[in-house]
């Protein structure tokens, strides 16, 4: 008997030292959720300094007052249908200390058997750090969501940027091209422009050189001719003087013209008039300075009447008459057209001279452009580029077919579309 009371001695102390000093909390309640028994550890949780202040007091005691109610349901409910399990799955349970301060507990449940009653365990586990721990990593979950955003943010206005300076780069490129090119243009027409002072001023040299000669030398023989009998070479260089001054009046002419056009100051002025009668006139006026024995032979098919600027026109006949007759030889012919009909006004000069080389024809109309086998023949190089400017400002378009030492001709066609009701 004694070594019975000893071995179940033996077997209490085992049990008071697991009990005891566990470091969980453990209470033990009866079906009724009465605290029959509570650990020292348990003690310190929930801030009591003895056993008895919680023996026979209900399990409620150490729950929060706003959740009594439900634990009681659930109590009973357990108590009803007992099996080992943790307490509130997915629920954040709390304990309430003696002085009233709530904590986070964690809670695992469990029964016993014990003459005929049964027991329900309960090992409580403060988890307070752990939900701080958690919280902690919640928020910083959180900050690190909105570091994310505020990243995408960023990068999203970063991406806007990159494509707002790669427009605005872009478009400073082009500019920068386009400036380039402007650059290269202004560069271009001042060598251009440099190049026609070049060539203005050798041809001017050039060409006021020989009337002014012919004027100079003239005047000085009119003064040695005194003499009554003499008055025929007097008039002879007279004529001369005439011929050069009408000649540099002509070249001024188309300086002047040159310049109106290029300032923009040639406006067309349209008016109903009779074409044939026009270049008639025009072929019997140049007829007058042509060489020898060349002749103008001028030929009018269709209406008469036509709609352009007379002024214009009249100019470009002008011009190349005056060329024909110029590149033609003395007994050479100059062949004169015009045409009319419904749809188009054309006309034709041909003349049968000196021709000019495919070469050059590229360059016909360029200002100051004078054709390598003309050099020696007078002239500006302007009167062809001012029939293509003059034609062009009609609205038409002109043509030069040549071939050296067989002639040249031109033929300028117009519209006739522009003719009034």
């Amino acid at each position: 008997m004694a070594s019975a009371q000893i071995e179940l001695l033996n077997e209490k102390e085992k049990f008071d030292a697991l009990f005891q000093h566990v470091s969980l909390g453990i209470l033990i309640v009866n079906q009724k959720g009465e605290i029959i028994l509570v650990n020292n550890f348990l003690l310190k949780q929930f801030e009591y300094n003895d056993v008895a202040e919680l023996t026979g007091k209900s399990i409620e005691v150490l729950i929060p007052q706003r959740f009594h109610h439900n634990h009681v349901g659930y109590r009973d409910n357990y108590a009803a249908h007992p099996q080992p399990r943790p307490m509130g799955l997915g629920m954040d349970l709390f304990g309430i200390k003696k002085n009233g301060e709530e904590f986070n507990v964690e809670v695992s449940l469990s029964t016993y058997k014990s003459h005929n009653a049964t027991f329900i365990i309960a090992f409580i586990n403060d988890i307070t750090r752990r939900k701080q721990i958690e919280a902690e990593l919640l928020q910083q979950k959180k900050e690190l969501e909105a570091v994310n955003l505020k990243i995408e943010k960023l990068n999203d206005e970063l991406e806007q940027k990159v494509v707002l300076r790669t427009s605005q780069l872009e478009q400073a490129m082009k500019e920068l091209e386009e400036s380039k090119d402007e650059l290269a243009q202004a560069l271009n027409k001042e060598k251009e422009l440099s190049d026609l002072k070049s060539r203005f001023v050798s041809m001017a040299s050039h060409e006021f050189r020989t009337p002014l000669s012919t004027i100079l030398s003239s005047a000085s023989l009119v003064a040695k001719y005194t003499q009554t009998e003499e008055q025929e070479k007097r008039d002879r260089h007279i004529l001369r003087i005439k011929s050069s001054v009408n000649n540099l009046t002509d070249i001024l002419n188309e300086f002047l013209s040159i310049g109106k056009i290029e300032d923009g100051k040639i406006v067309t002025h349209y008016s109903n008039f009779n074409v044939k009668e026009l270049i008639t006139n025009i072929c019997s006026e140049m007829q007058g300075i042509a060489k020898k024995t060349q002749y103008i032979i001028y030929d009018h098919e269709g209406e008469a009447n036509v709609y352009l600027d007379i002024t214009l026109l009249r100019n470009i006949f002008m011009n190349l008459l005056s060329n024909a007759i110029k590149f033609s030889p003395e007994d050479g012919k100059i062949e004169v057209k015009s045409s009319v009909n419904a749809d188009y006004i054309i006309f034709g000069v041909k003349d049968y001279g000196m021709g000019i080389s495919v070469e050059d024809q590229k360059h016909l109309f360029e200002r100051f452009f004078r054709a390598k086998n003309a050099t020696n023949i007078q002239g500006t190089g302007l009167g062809l580029h001012i029939v293509g400017k003059y034609v062009e400002l009609m609205n038409g378009d002109i043509r030069c077919e040549s071939k050296l030492e067989k002639g040249t001709a031109f033929t300028i066609t117009f519209k006739n579309d522009e003719l009034p009701a």
